[in-house]
């Protein structure tokens, strides 16, 4: 059977009242009834029924969290710092991988609302029209985390992509490379995707470099993509002399496809991406790469949502956070 706060207030005599003013932490209760209510708590077991609660109060202190691809390292570093200041401010997470699907996404988001969770946190992907409408529904604040929507209409927080891109491409051109292929995102992706590749294009065109069709190839964001995409440039007649990939994966997947063919990098071909991830300074040449501050970018995040959960005063909706380009060994002069 299940014990209730009626077999705790019973246990200890007192009222249900004081055993819930002592489960909820009110000060209101005398330092010797508070005794007597944990120890009949511990006696019998009880654990306070959190959805009751939530009913009571009409907040469960929970936050819902939609995660692109629970198997992308990117993500995990992003959920530990929405995890951080949740402990913090003391909001549990309910994290729900969605597989970078919009049917599962949209699924998810109306799960978590119905679950009623005091906010939501929608991490990474393209914000569609039916995702903005499945937001709209919400009754509950929602934040966007490492991504934004295309009118800016809901809080969020990230990179600029262009920027980080054309910094990373500018970074080769600077070492003499005119022959540079992109690996990028789908270009449907509003941030890995399009911004990233329109940051490539701004950088060539303002060096005045042609950007060629052939030099640009999409991939899923993954190191097979990325490893794919290299062999199909590496038979190009005017091959790359140096790749811009719009990840960290890709552009591993890229280093040991040229190295299958037994190119040297950075000698024969430099690489550089976006993101950090650790397998960035694993991978041997490591990999030059535009850090995302992937734990600020979670932790601000989680941070906005709670002063709009609490009616707190948010003086920016939108927030920029800074990149910077790690270098290391995996880009060299033309």
């Amino acid at each position: 059977m299940t014990v209730t706060i009626y077999d705790v207030a019973r246990e200890a005599g007192v009222s249900m009242a004081t055993v819930s003013r002592v489960v909820n932490n009110n000060p209101n209760v005398k330092p010797q009834t508070r005794k007597k209510v944990f120890e009949a708590i511990e006696r019998l077991g009880y654990r306070p029924n959190a959805v009751a609660r939530g009913l009571a109060s009409k907040k469960t202190t929970t936050v819902g969290v939609v995660i692109p691809d629970i198997s992308n390292s990117i993500f995990s570093e992003v959920a530990r710092g929405i995890e951080d200041i949740a402990n913090m401010y003391h909001y549990n997470i309910i994290l729900c991988n969605a597989d970078k699907k919009k049917e599962k996404e949209i699924r998810v988001i109306n799960t978590l609302l119905e679950k009623q969770v005091d906010g939501l946190l929608f991490m990474g992907g393209t914000v569609t029209d039916d995702h903005l409408q499945a937001f709209k529904t919400a009754s509950v604040p929602i934040v966007l985390c490492g991504t934004t929507d295309d009118k800016d209409t809901i809080p969020s927080v990230d990179i600029d992509h262009e920027s980080a891109a054309y910094d990373a491409v500018k970074l080769l051109i600077g070492q003499g490379h005119t022959k540079i292929g992109m690996i990028s995102g789908t270009l449907q992706d509003p941030a890995n995707g399009y911004a990233r590749y329109q940051g490539y294009k701004k950088a060539l065109e303002q060096a005045g470099i042609p950007v060629t069709e052939e030099r640009v190839r999409v991939g899923n964001y993954r190191y097979e993509s990325g490893y794919e995409v290299m062999k199909y440039f590496l038979e190009l007649s005017d091959r790359p002399t140096a790749i811009f990939a719009a990840t960290d994966e890709m552009a591993i997947g890229a280093i040991h496809a040229a190295q299958d063919q037994g190119l040297k990098v950075p000698d024969d071909l430099s690489v550089i991406s976006v993101d950090n991830i650790r397998m960035a300074s694993m991978v041997r040449p490591q990999l030059t790469t535009v850090a995302q501050p992937m734990y600020d970018i979670g932790a601000v995040s989680m941070r906005l949502l709670t002063k709009l959960m609490n009616k707190e005063n948010v003086e920016m909706s939108k927030v920029t956070l800074p990149h910077e380009i790690i270098q290391r060994k995996s880009v060299a002069h033309a």
